[in-house]
């Protein structure tokens, strides 16, 4: 199983001050595996560098967003929750 470092300074405060969102996805309500193959697809949109803001409130995605980031070569800058979801931010490999 591969693991992923996450930057614990990305608090919404220090990522709102230092890194642009490119794109924000929406999966909330949506159960495996959709969150990621969204944001596999809304990633292949983006510009090398870019940042996604994916929001999900399936409990699979805690374990599933990290493992697709390791997977598939891009780097989770962030994660928060929100009152009724979770909040990752994705930097597309480039």
């Amino acid at each position: 199983m591969s693991h992923v470092a996450v930057d614990r300074r990305a608090s919404k405060d220090y990522v709102r001050g230092m890194t642009e969102i490119a794109d924000t996805l929406d999966a909330v309500g949506l159960l495996c595996p959709l969150p990621v193959l969204k944001a596999r697809k809304r990633l292949a949109a983006l510009a090398p560098g870019a940042v996604l803001r994916v929001l999900a409130d399936d409990p699979a995605a805690i374990v599933d967003v990290p493992h697709f980031c390791a997977e598939a070569g891009h780097s989770l800058i962030g994660t928060s929750d929100a009152a009724d979801h979770q909040v990752y931010l994705i930097r597309k490999r480039g």
